[in-house]
């Protein structure tokens, strides 16, 4: 019993010393189902993402655009209304 105690506390020590020493190194990342992903697939991964956080900035661009044409377009019809009335 106190061996499996001392064992794992050496296992969590190395676990640990092991980890600060990979700061900065190759990170490997799972899937949702727990499997380590290869670099290749790491990297479509972040290409996807890339894809779509681009996909979704121009999206808001394109509607912020919009937004301001209308506003553009409002203000227009209630100066030329002002000034007929």
């Amino acid at each position: 019993m106190a061996m499996r105690s001392a064992l794992s506390r050496f296992n969590s020590a190395t676990r640990y010393r092991s980890m600060e020493s990979t700061r900065g190194a190759i990170r490997y990342l799972s899937d949702d189902k727990g499997r380590i992903l290869s670099e290749e697939e790491r990297a479509k991964e972040n290409v996807y993402i890339q894809k779509m956080e681009r996909e979704r900035l121009e999206k808001k661009k394109k509607a912020e655009k919009e937004k301001a044409e209308k506003e553009k377009e409002g203000s227009q019809k209630a100066t030329e209304e002002a000034h007929k009335g």
